[in-house]
């Protein structure tokens, strides 16, 4: 099929999947897949193959790039402790595991470590797709370990290549390649980041701006292969610093842009490569032999199970060397945590990169015995992940009955109530600053405590909700519940900003002749001539004092105070996070209101 044939109908396919997935209440990761493996029974669809280095190349380093922005960095500072060993020695021990496994089946040695080196690592985008109903500390884990584990897999990757191709492999040439892959994916990372930071604080335009951050990911990935260090390693770290230093050299309609834009953008990639991964299990199980699909099936259910054996029993052994300065929880919760760890940790577009990089041919030694196995096996245990896995983690999670997090709300409350207290102390400085007047002055106070009680206000209705539905827990145990109950909670949902059916609503007054129930020339119930007399009374009525300041220069002061106290916001937002106060993720949702608020005021700038 050609490029856009193909263009066109994963793209119809991704909608389709979009659209069935709440009606059949499936995730949309496992929609796709099974829509692929449909579309895998046409012959000629089943033909659709990427280039081996299409998926590693141009799809990982846009997807790692977004998933790397919208990271804690807080949360991997508090437990690198956990991630570190996670996404080093466990995706080391995980592979041994697997190529055992594959020798135990009769695969070659090289061939078993090949797919011990793919299957190896949980998938970042897997999770971030799918492990939402975690806990935000527990979802933040597994997605840093996502996120940094992909290097080992790939020098592990790198060194069964070369065995398989008769490559001399020595414990000095493994510590190398080691140190090599990590010390330049960084080094890659920090580099193509700075020169990213240079560019961008030197402009201004949104354009430019993104133009800059789309090439980050792939300039850093081309900077890493080009030492022949570790390109994922290289783009999550650009990643981190771009997110860090993002606030502070970007524009507001810039990152609104970006906040529609990237997260579009990674959908649809992800959606392809879920499609992609149907239509690679179609195409291999037709390229191999019907006798030797039978066995392909037990190994990939031996790799599967062995997969999650070894992750469960390594958070065991690994849970001793832990930070201990924390309340530490009771040997079951503990248990239940780390089997959701385990159900967690799916495999997905890494994985098949890996996979489908396996050398076709070589010139020299020819063809790298068992390809199709480790695609089928590969692909087969992503589909597991999926169609296991993933339905099962929510009644995994229910059954773990973690405690309610609110830690996230209580910090989001805090730097609210904090940066709006910090701009109105800082109101008459700004003012007399930027030469505005008493009565803008007054008006813009006045509109920031009634923002300031608005957040005090949401958070006395959310802890009163707390209190609400722990009394509510309390009556039905006891068998007596509160025939107030309703009410209070509805109340409390109503502080929260919602309204209900029977909530009085402002009406204005419509201005156009015979809206309110007079006489109206047409069926939309104005005339154009009314109108026009209305504008006109309006232009020449006596009650206009011409002589009075300005409604446009009220309007810029208004504007220009707005602009000084949202940039005072942001420095102690900025503030707060620098301190650890607030979590990174808390500042990413705070900005983005304020740059809404930006934007609102100025609006989207204008470019040739």
């Amino acid at each position: 099929m050609e490029g856009l044939e193909v263009t066109v109908l994963i793209g119809l396919t991704i909608l389709v999947g979009t659209l069935l997935a709440p009606r059949v209440r499936l995730a949309l990761p496992l929609v796709l897949v099974i829509l692929g493996l449909a579309l895998g029974f046409v012959p000629q669809l089943r033909e659709i193959q990427l280039p081996p280095e299409t998926v590693l190349l141009l799809f990982l380093p846009v997807m790692l790039f977004w998933e790397s922005l919208t990271t804690s960095l807080r949360s991997i500072r508090r437990d690198f402790r956990y991630i570190l060993p996670m996404s080093t020695l466990l995706v080391v021990a995980s592979a041994f595991a697997v190529a055992g496994v594959g020798i135990l089946f009769g695969m070659p040695w090289e061939t078993a470590l090949i797919l011990g080196a793919a299957v190896a690592p949980p998938d970042a985008t897997a999770v971030a797709a799918l492990g939402r109903l975690l806990p935000k500390r527990l979802f933040m884990k597994l997605k840093a370990e996502s996120l940094t584990n992909d290097g080992t897999a790939l020098v592990l990757y790198a060194i069964a290549i070369s065995l398989a191709l008769g490559g001399n492999v020595t414990p000095l040439s493994v510590t190398m390649s080691v140190l090599t892959s990590y010390v330049g994916g960084i080094a890659a990372g920090v580099v193509i980041a700075a020169l990213g930071y240079l560019l961008l604080r030197r402009s201004s335009s949104t354009t430019v701006i993104n133009v800059t951050l789309l090439l980050v990911p792939f300039s850093s990935f081309l900077l890493a292969e080009i030492v022949h260090a570790s390109g994922v390693l290289a783009v999550v770290v650009a990643g981190l610093i771009v997110a860090y230093v993002s606030p502070r050299v970007t524009t507001a309609s810039s990152r609104r842009q970006v906040a529609a834009a990237w997260p579009f953008g990674v959908f649809l990639l992800n959606g392809a490569l879920f499609v992609l991964i149907g239509l690679e299990v179609q195409f291999v199980a037709h390229e191999i032999s019907a006798a030797a699909i039978g066995r392909l099936v037990l190994i990939t259910l031996a790799v599967w199970v062995s997969l999650l054996v070894v992750r469960y029993l390594f958070q065991v052994m690994n849970a001793p060397f832990q930070r201990r300065n924390t309340v530490r929880p009771s040997r079951g919760a503990r248990a239940r945590s780390m089997a959701v760890s385990t159900v967690a940790g799916m495999r997905g577009a890494v994985s098949l990169a890996i996979a489908l990089s396996v050398p076709v041919a070589s010139s020299t030694e020819g063809e790298i015995a068992g390809r199709d196995e480790i695609v089928f096996v590969t692909a087969g245990v992503i589909l597991l992940s999926l169609l296991v896995q993933a339905p099962l983690l929510p009644a995994i999670v229910r059954w773990a009955r973690f405690p309610v997090d609110h830690a996230e709300d209580e910090e989001y409350e805090l730097a609210e109530r904090t940066i709006s207290g910090a701009a109105l102390a800082a109101l008459d400085d700004l003012a007399v600053e930027h030469g505005i007047g008493q009565e803008i002055r007054d008006k813009v106070r006045a509109e920031g405590y009634q923002m300031l009680e608005f957040s005090n206000a949401r958070a006395l209705a959310r802890e009163q909700a707390l209190v609400d539905a722990e009394a509510e827990a309390l009556d039905v145990m006891l068998g007596e519940p509160d025939p107030l109950g309703d009410e209070q909670l509805g109340g409390g949902e109503q502080l929260d900003g919602g309204t209900d059916a029977g909530s009085p609503r402002l009406r204005l007054p419509d201005p156009r002749p015979g809206a309110d129930g007079g006489t109206s020339a047409d069926a939309d119930g104005a005339s154009p001539d009314g109108q026009v007399r209305t504008l006109q009374m309006l232009a020449t009525s006596v009650d206009v004092d011409v002589m009075q300041r300005s409604p446009l220069l009220r309007h810029e002061e208004h504007t220009r105070l707005k602009l000084a106290l949202l940039d005072r916001k942001r420095e102690v937002l900025l503030g707060l996070r620098r301190d650890g106060t607030v979590d990174d993720l808390v500042v990413r949702r705070i900005s983005a209101r304020l740059d809404l608020e930006q934007v609102r005021l100025q609006g989207i700038e204008e470019y040739d």
